[in-house]
Formats: structure tokens, C-alpha cells, sequence
């Protein structure tokens, strides 16, 4: 993956845990000037907590579908 890169994750349609496994699996390879770029079906709330204190970015945007799309980069 080269930096300023998106790299999708859809993780629609898995049970919990597994969104939030896939999502963390990826993570630790995200290139400084790269985001993750995830659509899922709800909306990852106890995700933010591990994302901030991992030194992660957010920006969630709930779609008219009832699923959620999350851009998540390093921390500037």
C-alpha cells in the first residue's frame, strides 16, 4: 500500500467480533499519508475508543442505507 493510498474494507454482513477484527488486522499496515476506508453496517462505537488511544483518525459518515462509512488515518 503506497502512502496517500485508500485501502477498502468492507466488512458488511460479519458478526461481532469479526468487523472489528478485520478492521484491526489491517490497521498496523497502513502507510504514513494512507487511510482506511471501511463500510459497515453499524456503527463501531467501542472501535473510536481502541482507534484514539492507538493514535488513529476518524471521520464516520452514516449512509441513507442504514450503514456507516469510516475514513480512518494516522493520527497528524
Amino acid at each position: 500500500m503506497r502512502a496517500n493510498m485508500a485501502h477498502e474494507l468492507d466488512v458488511r454482513g460479519l458478526p461481532p467480533p469479526e468487523p472489528f477484527e478485520h478492521i484491526m488486522h489491517v490497521l498496523p499496515t497502513l502507510p504514513a499519508g494512507a487511510y482506511l476506508h471501511v463500510h459497515i453496517d453499524r456503527e463501531p462505537c467501542p472501535l473510536y475508543k481502541v482507534l484514539r488511544d492507538s493514535g488513529y483518525a476518524w471521520q464516520t459518515t452514516a449512509l441513507t442505507d442504514g450503514s456507516f462509512s469510516i475514513r480512518i488515518s494516522h493520527s497528524a
